[in-house]
C-alpha cells in the first residue's frame, strides 16, 4: 500500500494526460482565473496617489488641518484616492480638536485630565495607522470620527 497523501490538482502542478501533454485549462481541474481589477479599484493606485494619501495623514502632525486641506483641495479632482483620505483626515483632525476642546471644559470637574491624554495618545495612534494603510493602498476608516465633510 501507498503511504504518499494523495494528489490534487493545483495551477502549479497540472494534471498531465497518459501522452504526457498538460490537461486542458478548460477542465473543471483547473482553477478558474480570478477577473481583472475594476478600472477605480484599489489595485489601480499608483505610487504617487498612495504617498498623496499617506501625506494626508501626516501633515496633521506639522499643520495641523492647515496642510491636509491644502493637499485636499489640490489633488481631491485629479486623485480620487486622495479626495477619500482627505477628507477623513480632515474629519478626524475636527472631531481629535472638538473632543480636546470637550477634554479641557471637563478639567474643571476632574475627567478632563485623564481624556486629554487619552485623545492626544489615541489621535497619534491613529494618524499612523492611517498613514500606513494610505501607503498600502487601503483606504482608512478612523474611528470615533465626525463625519462633517461629505
Amino acid at each position: 500500500m501507498n503511504n504518499e497523501p494523495p494528489q490534487f490538482p493545483s495551477d502549479e502542478n497540472p494534471p498531465q494526460n497518459p501522452g504526457g501533454q498538460q490537461h486542458d485549462p478548460s477542465s473543471p481541474y483547473h482553477a478558474p482565473q480570478s477577473p481583472p481589477p475594476a478600472a477605480g479599484s484599489l489595485a489601480a493606485l499608483t505610487q504617487d496617489d498612495r504617498t498623496m494619501g499617506m501625506l494626508c495623514h501626516l501633515l496633521a502632525f506639522a499643520f495641523a488641518p492647515i496642510g491636509t486641506l491644502v493637499l485636499w483641495l489640490l489633488k481631491k479632482d485629479t486623485m480620487p484616492f486622495v479626495d477619500d483620505q482627505g477628507k477623513e483626515a480632515l474629519n478626524f483632525q475636527i472631531s481629535v480638536w472638538i473632543y480636546s476642546i470637550v477634554s479641557g471644559f471637563l478639567c474643571i470637574v476632574g475627567i478632563g485630565f485623564i481624556l486629554l491624554p487619552i485623545v492626544t495618545v489615541g489621535s497619534i495612534v491613529f494618524i499612523i495607522l492611517a498613514a500606513v494603510a494610505a501607503n498600502n493602498g487601503t483606504a482608512y476608516r478612523y474611528p470615533f470620527t465626525i463625519r462633517l465633510i461629505k
